[in-house]
């Protein structure tokens, strides 16, 4: 009964283990995201609320989102990311420093899945390559 039982739980072991490390390292990011679910696939819809889906998202990505100046925001256009298409609007702005100072102007991407905000992508010169860009003042009105 003694090795029935340890062969029991090392059988446990090894079928648990591998779920317990994919569900750890399958996400890149601090939530869950859409764009690697089975909910990403097929056509996107455009994402009607971009607007306010971007500025729910640099809520949260900004560390002071009190003092951004200059931000402009391009429409969202169909980008591929890992090898499907999804709509990505580019943003450039100036942040506050922690210092109080404004260093320089930033670059982003704000990632749409299912018509819906799913990330801001920090390397976003490929993915806005050609955007066009008008004012975006609700950014810079932005509080705690």
């Amino acid at each position: 009964m003694g090795r029935l039982a340890k062969r029991a739980v090392i059988l446990a072991l090894v079928l648990v283990l591998p779920l317990a490390l994919t569900a750890c390292f399958g996400s890149d990011g601090d939530r869950p995201s859409l764009m690697g679910g089975t909910q990403a696939g097929g056509p996107q819809p455009f994402p009607d609320n971009f607007r306010s889906d971007t500025l729910a998202l640099m809520r949260a990505y900004l560390n002071n989102p009190v003092g951004v100046r200059e931000a402009t925001m391009a429409d969202p256009v169909l980008r591929e990311i890992g090898g499907r298409q999804f709509y990505v609007a580019c943003l450039h702005f100036t942040p506050r420093e922690t210092d109080g100072s404004y260093k320089g102007m930033r670059e982003r991407a704000a990632v749409f899945v299912n018509g819906r905000g799913d990330r801001i992508v920090d390397r976003a010169g490929e993915l806005c390559a050609g955007a066009v860009y008008a004012p975006f003042p609700e950014l810079e009105k932005m509080a705690r």
